[in-house]
């Protein structure tokens, strides 16, 4: 008889694509991380999948070599992706979640835009842009 093998947890899973969404936006590569913490890449791998949990003292490693407090790797969790089984709460009814399905932080493409935002050395040119692109989305919000 084969065991089933069991699936990542969904917080280790979602510290994993904030570790790696972070690790990208820098433009780390998972050699150069593996490097400042004194591990392999393939762990990096592991842990960006969710398949290996982070331990505490190697989440404060990775919040020390991005720039970013622990809190970041927790930031936008959305409780949809927790099985009912696991991690109830204490409210009679659903609670909806402030996020949609898809966190749209972990998409390449808006690590690129955000990249190439502030690449833009004018100050003003780059609130002209953000502008420009509110208007542009407002629009589009409207007429359809």
């Amino acid at each position: 008889m084969m065991e089933k093998k069991e699936q990542p947890n969904p917080v280790d899973i979602h510290v994993g694509e904030r570790l790696k969404s972070r690790r990208i936006l820098l433009s780390m590569s998972q050699e150069k991380l593996a490097d400042a913490v004194g591990i392999t890449f393939q762990q990096i791998q592991k842990y960006e999948r969710g398949t290996n949990r982070v331990s505490a003292s190697r989440l404060w490693q990775f919040s020390k070599v991005l720039h970013v407090s622990i809190s970041y790797f927790f930031e936008n969790f959305s409780e949809k992706r927790v099985p009912a089984t696991q991690y109830t709460g204490m409210s009679d009814n659903d609670q909806e979640t402030l996020l949609s399905e898809e966190n749209l932080m972990d998409k390449k493409e808006t690590i690129k835009l955000i990249r190439e935002y502030y690449s833009i050395p004018d100050e003003k040119m780059r609130k002209d842009l953000f502008k420009m692109i509110k208007t542009m989305a407002a629009n589009m919000r409207n007429s359809g």
